[in-house]
């Protein structure tokens, strides 16, 4: 598909998904939001995709939602607004494969609520991220209190969105919102490896691994535990895990085909 704010490739079973609005900072629009949603269904339907990366175009991964476009709204098409993000932030943060946001510059409200949603965080020296709604009047709208108190705790979580402080990377990576930090002139390249390490694992293992994961958030730890053991038990039907197994005691390199 073609896309006005967004620019997409695929290469060795990575996707990089670039959003493309550099004169507003990437800020995040009603039509750049439906063109995320149909991006994200494309990529999920492909089955030669094994990790998806998000980041932004120019100095910014995207500096929040676009405020000449909300200023006007009713609360009635500020709620509709605020569905259209966080559904669409919702499909991303359950897509089957892992995805990571390279953090180039400013994450802002929206920008840092899009970051949250994805299974990992890695970050420029000159990164900034921060939920600052309440300096406009308004609280997160696109799941940010939700998401932010599951990454950080709720202590850290309530001081940044009660403040709307924004914080360096380096104060980023210290209270887990980022898992690392790179120069901004290094940072694809450092997230293309960690890419590349995930795309070399088992498909199968690695969508289970994160299925996991994410349902132990709403499960009881018994029940969880058992989502695991499920899982776990499913991946000794694939033929990866045979493959994988056969490897490992054969002491030869592994190709890992998805069944």
């Amino acid at each position: 598909m073609t896309y006005k704010y967004l620019r997409i490739s695929t290469e060795n079973q990575i996707c990089t998904l670039i959003i493309s609005n550099p004169s507003q900072l990437n800020a995040l629009n009603s039509s750049l939001l439906t063109e995320l949603d149909e991006a994200i269904s494309e990529i999920e339907t492909n089955p030669e995709i094994r990790v998806l990366i998000i980041t932004g175009e120019g100095r910014s991964f995207v500096a929040g939602a676009d405020i000449s476009e909300m200023a006007e709204l009713d609360s009635i098409a500020a709620g509709e607004f605020a569905f259209r993000g966080a559904s669409v932030f919702r499909k991303i943060e359950i897509l089957p494969i892992p995805v990571i946001a390279a953090i180039n510059g400013f994450a802002l409200g929206g920008g840092c609520e899009l970051a949250l949603s994805c299974d990992v965080r890695i970050g420029s020296d000159n990164a900034k991220l921060g939920q600052p709604e309440v300096s406009l009047g308004i609280t997160p709208g696109f799941s940010g209190t939700v998401r932010l108190i599951r990454i950080v705790g709720v202590a850290k979580a309530k001081e940044l969105i009660y403040t709307g402080k924004v914080i360096d990377a380096s104060e980023a990576l210290s209270i887990g919102l980022l898992n690392k930090v790179y120069t901004s002139e290094a940072l694809m390249d450092e997230v293309n490896k960690i890419a590349e390490k995930i795309a070399g694992n088992a498909p199968i293992a690695v969508r289970n691994a994160k299925r996991s994961i994410n349902d132990s958030v709403d499960l009881s730890a018994d029940e969880a535990i058992k989502n695991e053991m499920q899982l776990f038990a499913s991946c000794f039907s694939s033929e990866d895990q045979k493959e994988g197994m056969k490897a490992f005691l054969n002491k030869s390199k592994t190709k890992f085909n998805n069944r």
